[in-house]
Order: structure tokens, then sequence, then C-alpha cells
């Protein structure tokens, strides 16, 4: 799914750099080598990269 239109910019991209370290959209979008334009996906992303680092958190289901 393309979360920013403007850098073509897709889902996949954003959870990868998030699973890098980048905590918020400007430094996933600086890794990626762009940066921002009309903002609108600025939520979006962030939301994307806080269901990254809680996932990071979350421990492994152990199936009994």
């Amino acid at each position: 799914m393309i979360v920013c239109v403007c850098n073509a910019i897709r889902e996949e991209e954003i959870r990868g750099v998030a699973k890098c370290g980048a905590r918020c959209p400007r430094s996933a979008y600086a890794a990626l080598g762009c940066e921002p334009q009309c903002g609108t996906c600025l939520d979006y992303a962030q939301e994307i990269i806080d269901e990254v680092h809680v996932e990071a958190r979350t421990p492994e289901r152990i199936a009994a």
C-alpha cells in the first residue's frame, strides 16, 4: 500500500526503516532519502512506525 503519494513510499518501506530504528516519519523518510512534502501522510506513517515498535516489544506467543 502507498503511504506517501508525493514520494511514492510504500508501507513495507516504512516498516523496514522502523525496524532499523526510525521513530518518526521525518527520520523514516530521511532514511529513505527524501522528506515529507504535503504532510497528509505523516499521521499514517507514525501509526505504522508505532505498530512496528509495539510488535518488537511484544513477546512471541508460544502455542501450548
